[in-house]
């Protein structure tokens, strides 16, 4: 069987990096106007309203989501990790550790969700890909030793507390691979209202209170662009390219993030990060270069997302 294309899954994968690692840098502006939780829950909250709003437009109405009954179970546990565990355990990190600190160690997700791809859901992999996901883990860790050293104490508690949420979120990505056949924007949709739903009810139960529009209305922007159409996107990534690999393009994403911190922000650098951006970008290149080519067999598929005359569903279904 000749191997499927897959140059718009790859292209899919590296857009849903670059608009979340691009969201890191833009939401930072607000971290001292706003707590993390009430912060956090207005960015998931853009996330969800937009994409809600596209699949109505879309749709033109609502429309019940295909999913089927055996998916649902999937797409709920995706739901509770990702969307309500992991920001919850982000949130509760970064009130111990910089924010600097806890962004570079959520480069652990992608390595963890790769692991769990290949030792617990069985996906296929080779040494290119590894050696690949090897060098963006090496760039991460030459990126954390060269930050400043930090009481020892609630630093470790807060890094405990951030792996935990990247554990989530890898859990989450292979969850979510379950259920990549039924509707992207459905599936992120209700990522974002439940996690919106979670972290502004905290908030509001802390005596917070939501900020004025000109605070709101750009967080609510960023967080449709960088957390909800990259999801959507990320979704279309894991329908084609599997959780392993579609991980290994999403590393990039801090790496873009740090690139538009310098460029637009002017935050300053050392010999370490030009070091580690090197073996990042060697690592993603190796991603980028691999060939999924050996033969093998698919049965039978069942999907449920809509049909629309577009490029990728120009196909015959028995």
């Amino acid at each position: 069987m000749k191997p499927p294309k897959t140059p718009r899954a790859v292209l899919a994968a590296l857009a849903a990096a670059a608009l979340f690692g691009a969201s890191t840098p833009l939401a930072k502006q607000f971290v001292g106007e706003l707590s993390a939780m009430l912060l956090a829950g207005l960015l998931y909250l853009g996330s969800g309203l937009g994409l809600t709003l596209l699949r109505l437009l879309r749709d033109r109405g609502w429309r019940p989501p295909a999913l089927a009954r055996a998916q649902w179970p999937w797409m709920l546990a995706a739901v509770t990790c990702g969307g309500v565990l992991a920001p919850t355990l982000l949130m509760l990190g970064l009130a111990r550790m910089s924010a600097a600190s806890a962004s570079l160690l959520l480069n652990l997700e992608g390595v963890l969700t790769a692991l769990l791809a290949w030792f617990v859901f069985k996906e296929n992999t080779d040494r290119r890909v590894m050696l690949g996901m090897l060098l963006i883990t090496l760039g991460a860790l030459l990126l954390s030793w060269s930050g400043t050293p930090e009481r020892l104490g609630p630093v470790a508690s807060g890094a405990a507390l951030v792996l935990a949420a990247c554990l989530c979120w890898a859990l989450d990505n292979n969850l979510t691979r379950q259920v990549s056949s039924t509707d992207a924007l459905f599936v992120a949709g209700l990522k974002g209202l439940s996690a919106a739903a979670v972290n502004i009810g905290l908030a509001v139960a802390a005596g917070q209170s939501v900020p004025a529009w000109h605070l709101t209305g750009p967080l609510l922007l960023i967080g449709f662009l960088g957390y909800g159409l990259s999801l959507a996107l990320f979704v279309v990534a894991l329908r084609h390219l599997g959780a392993a690999r579609t991980g290994a393009y999403f590393s990039a994403a801090p790496f873009i993030g740090a690139a538009i911190a310098i460029g637009f922000f002017n935050e300053a650098t050392s010999p370490w990060f030009w070091v580690a951006g090197a073996l990042m970008a060697a690592g993603l290149w190796l991603h980028l270069t691999e060939r999924h080519s050996h033969p093998h067999w698919h049965g039978d598929l069942q999907h449920s997302h809509p049909h629309y005359p577009d490029a990728e569903h120009r196909h015959a279904h028995r």
